[in-house]
């Protein structure tokens, strides 16, 4: 019997089926399913989950894909445990040093709390459900907590158990819950008398723990909306409110050996300024760990805590799991992307111990090279439209899904010359618009999107731009501002070439086709081309002056595939019909959660009022003499929040 429970809506439609029988077929081994944009890779994926027994690692580019993978995968098993594990951050800035410029730049960061929450949750139900589907993005390869050490400070409570409240409550803080009677946010717990409730960053209903003298009497799972019981318990484990957590024996051990390396590391830094920098920095947050049990930097140190040699990989996301199946979607983006995250860190952290900031181990707090990814794709399929060379050699098989479900066959492509392009495409966005779809314009450069989308406004075209400086919720607004109709047609950089489901859209003209680059290769093209392929009505149209290369693979391909799609229609009598669609609005359930919580914690910032401007002006003075403090002390964490307070202020000064 199967752990995962699939609802799904329909059956396999077009060749879904045998891309299906493929991947199960494969495994366990390396596998990548080639489906074209529209076909319903998702859908074939949580077939191929369905079909066997053990849980499920997604990895996706970015964070706006796997939550839109989130919540299909949601969609596809109610009955299961779906979590989503990606970085916590609203913002984060590096620490960093320039020396050229002579210029250190602490570490600042903005984590968001149900992004934490949510990170707990994943991790907590891969070792508590084995019928467990986490979507992370890339980002999982960075350091996490041990997960021997976070299994086994798991704290086991049972109806009869014999605990003082005291011992109870030193219990849950030392597993890095903290005690909160007026905020009841995740990761902290309540005492009222004799009960206690902990309000676990995993679990949606909070734990409702009653003692009698020092036995545990009653357990219970109580609704966090109105306390009403939910479920009573016979016993639980409460795992730690956070993935650092250590034991007090290897604390201390961790802290003598830092010591140790500090002694045996100032003596090779050649300058005393380095060598007393070091030794200041180090030794203050020792002193931190010593008396609080952690410090602003403690990541730094975590191959101390852990125990590791030099450049022994760090714990992540995946040591959390044992035998499971992993899923690369958007490979083609994802595994350059896992390649060149090492290097970029080591390129950075350098710096910092050349010239006193950082301890050589510091460097061990690293996401995962390519070749310690590579130990886990024992089980693994590679997703794109267009995989890359290395899914391709690496795969022992490589399954086609070439056939929509819906019969929609890929665009025909045209090829424009640059002579007259400005009133071609004039004339293509307005006959598009006239029946009732819309365009997208592909561009090289920001400028050139921002100087294109004024040209066309000025032609009375209701247009919009979309490049990098365009954040992620507005985008969601824009992409849904276009399907309603309030724009016609839409320019854009790279940022259109995965993950959008635009059924409206039956035009893409592609500027600048056979400028060989990055961003109009023969993968990027076929990507963009896609863009076209829900509705029936659409066309591509490359603007270009000679066929380049990789606009003849990209053509030749395409072709190759609407010669297969045509023969499959023909053959089974469908008649390709229009993908269509609600409009509503594309930003999903769980990043409204995110951009809630990051609103929050943005409004409390701002709730600062004073009687008079000169008040206000003591206080931005008052601000900037406690960060010089904080600054010389090393209490960066405390500098980094005063400052976030100087400059808000400053906005009204």
């Amino acid at each position: 019997m199967s752990l995962f429970k699939l609802k799904a809506p329909f059956a396999p439609a077009g060749d879904q089926g045998q891309a299906i029988k493929g991947l199960i077929d494969s495994r366990p081994g390396k596998s990548t399913l080639l489906g074209v944009t529209g076909s319903g890779k998702t859908y074939t994926i949580a077939q191929a989950i369905a079909q066997q027994n053990k849980p499920v690692l997604i990895l996706s580019p970015n964070k706006t894909l796997a939550a839109q993978l989130y919540e299909e995968f949601s969609l596809f098993f109610p009955e299961n445990k779906v979590c989503y594990f990606v970085s916590y951050y609203d913002y984060y800035q590096p620490e960093s040093y320039l020396p050229a410029q002579d210029m250190y730049i602490p570490k600042e960061t903005k984590i968001n709390s149900e992004i934490e929450r949510l990170r707990l949750e994943a991790t907590a139900s891969v070792i508590n459900r084995p019928d467990t589907i986490v979507v992370a993005s890339v980002s999982c390869i960075y350091s996490l907590g041990n997960p021997q050490d976070y299994k086994t400070l798991a704290l086991p409570i049972k109806i009869g158990d014999t605990f003082t409240r005291a011992e109870l409550i030193k219990q849950l803080l030392f597993i890095q819950y903290v005690r909160n009677e007026m905020e009841k946010v995740s990761g902290t717990f309540q005492v009222y008398g004799s009960t206690i409730e902990v309000i676990l960053p995993y679990q949606k209903e909070k734990l409702r723990i009653e003692l009698f003298g020092s036995r545990v009497e009653r357990l219970e799972w109580v609704s966090r909306h109105d306390n009403t019981v939910v479920t009573e318990l016979a016993d639980t484990l409460i795992f730690p409110a956070k993935h650092f957590v250590t034991t007090e024996a290897r604390k201390e051990a961790a802290i003598k050996s830092v010591d140790a390396e500090l002694q045996e590391w100032l003596p090779q830094l050649n300058n005393p300024l380095y060598q007393e920098r070091l030794k200041a920095r180090v030794g203050h947050d020792m002193e931190l760990l010593r008396e609080r049990g952690s410090c602003p930097s403690i990541e730094n140190y975590s191959a101390h805590f852990d125990g590791r040699k030099p450049d022994e990989p760090p714990f992540c996301l995946f040591d959390f799991f044992e035998d499971f199946l992993l899923v690369i979607d958007e490979s083609h983006i994802a595994i350059p992307q896992l390649r060149g995250m090492y290097a970029g860190d080591r390129a950075r952290k350098q710096s910092l111990i050349e010239f006193g900031f950082r301890l050589p181990s510091s460097r061990d707090n690293r996401p995962l090279k390519f070749t310690e990814i590579e130990k886990y794709f024992k089980d693994v399929i590679f997703v794109s439209a267009t995989p890359g060379e290395y899914e391709l050699q690496q795969s022992d098989t490589i399954v086609e899904q070439v056939i929509r479900p819906t019969g929609i066959l890929d665009p025909v492509i045209e090829i424009h010359p640059r002579l007259g392009q400005m009133s071609h495409l004039l004339k293509e966005i307005k006959e598009t618009t006239e029946a009732g779809y819309r365009t997208l314009v592909m561009v090289m450069t920001k400028k050139l999107a921002e100087e294109l989308a004024r040209y066309l406004q000025e032609h009375h075209i209701k247009v919009c731009y979309m490049h990098h400086d365009i954040k992620t919720p507005q985008r969601t607004e824009l992409l849904h501002k276009l399907r309603l109709g309030v724009f016609d047609c839409l320019v854009g950089v790279n940022l259109l070439r995965e993950g959008l489901d635009l059924p409206e859209v039956a035009r893409v003209a592609i500027l600048d086709a056979d400028i060989e680059s990055f961003l109009r290769d023969k993968r990027s093209l076929i990507q963009i081309i896609g863009r076209a392929a829900r509705n029936t009505e659409s066309k591509v149209i490359l603007y270009a002056d000679q066929i380049s290369k990789s606009m003849q693979g990209a053509i030749e391909e395409t072709a190759r595939r609407r010669e297969l799609q045509e023969a499959y229609n023909k053959e089974h009598g469908i008649e390709p019909l229009a993908v269509k669609r609600e409009v509503t609005k594309s930003i999903s359930n769980i990043q409204k959660a995110i951009a809630a919580a990051s609103k929050s914690s943005k409004k409390k910032a701002k709730e600062v009022t004073f009687e008079s401007h000169q008040a206000m002006l003591l206080r931005v003075a008052e601000l900037e003499r406690q960060m010089q403090d904080a600054a010389e002390k090393f209490d960066f964490e405390t500098a980094i929040r005063l400052r976030d307070e100087w400059l808000e202020l400053k906005k009204h000064v």
